[in-house]
């Protein structure tokens, strides 16, 4: 349900964004019984999880905001960023979230946080230096769109969830490589059969990270797609000048494709949050073929159907 009075809700955002996070529920459920299936006490188990749901829950926003260089402006600091956020707040009949900027040449901009009342709003120097006023403030209202329908919330949490999975992976994989699973040749009798146990039980989490890790991925990426097109449409209507997302999103992609390759790959890890991918526009692949987005064309396709339904030539 839409926490902005004059956002409406999105009945098809609200199905995915349901499944998505019944979902979830049932990786947790499949990742705590295999880590007891391998040995793992009930516990240790019962810490892990407890600790992983504290802190998606409070410090999920945090991390991701810190991880996307964003840091909290003020009114006096950013007062053109507050003031537009201010007039679409107005707009929308919705508590203002936090507004941050991050100092990146990258032209974007995101919002995340676990609730309306702990969301985050931020817009990068690239984006603001870019766009004119008009344009700045459509593209605020997509991602006040996404902090209304509350998808944030759920990305936030899923994204969390996969980017512990990988760092687990990638820990145990390091692990592999420098010392082997377990040292499983070192002694021997009973020496080596624990070492083999102790092998078989890293071998299993390693598994289990991967696993939890690609299906958060899928999770993530087929709610990411459907959210950007409702948040498109809510953010223009909002606005009333879907003309005027369209223009933004043709200028913020075309100086994105601008952008050195090496930046935008410091940046592609939060891709799911971004108003659009910063992907380096070098051909087919991986990074197009899993997008978190739907594609220019598709967006502005449906930006120029809503000017037509609103009385206006596209």
């Amino acid at each position: 349900m839409s926490t902005a009075r004059n956002i409406p809700n999105d009945r098809g955002l609200s199905l995915r964004m349901f499944a998505t996070g019944l979902m979830i529920v049932l990786l947790y459920g499949a990742v705590i019984g295999l880590l007891i299936a391998v040995g793992i006490s009930y516990a240790l188990v019962l810490v892990i999880a407890g600790a992983v749901l504290f802190c998606q829950y409070w410090f999920s926003d945090k991390i991701a905001l810190y991880g996307m260089g964003g840091r909290i402006v003020t009114a006096e600091q950013a007062p053109q960023l507050h003031g537009a956020i201010d007039r679409l707040c107005a707009m929308a009949d919705m508590k203002k979230p936090r507004v941050a900027i991050a100092d990146t040449d990258v032209p974007n901009a995101f919002a995340t946080g676990r609730s309306p009342n702990s969301a985050v709003v931020c817009a990068t120097t690239g984006l603001m230096r870019r766009l004119d006023e008009p344009e700045l403030e459509a593209v605020l209202a997509h991602e006040l769109s996404h902090v209304a329908h509350r998808d944030v919330a759920v990305m936030t949490i899923a994204s969390f969830l996969g980017m512990v999975a990988g760092l687990v992976t990638r820990v145990m994989l390091w692990s592999g490589l420098m010392g082997g699973f377990g040292g499983g040749g070192r002694g021997g009798g009973n020496n080596n059969q624990g070492g083999d146990n102790t092998a078989m039980v890293e071998l299993a989490v390693l598994a289990v990270s991967v696993v939890v890790y690609a299906v958060s991925f899928l999770l993530t990426m087929a709610l990411s797609r459907y959210r950007e097109l409702a948040a498109d449409r809510s953010g223009a209507l909002l606005t009333g000048q879907p003309s005027v997302l369209a223009s933004a999103l043709v200028k913020v992609t075309g100086d994105i494709a601008r952008i050195p390759t090496r930046d935008l790959r410091s940046t592609e890890t939060f891709n799911a949050f971004y108003f659009t991918p910063a992907i380096a526009k070098s051909g087919v692949s991986i990074s197009t073929l899993f997008s978190t987005h739907p594609s220019l064309d598709q967006r502005l396709a449906q930006l120029a159907s809503l000017e037509a339904e609103m009385g206006r030539p596209s």
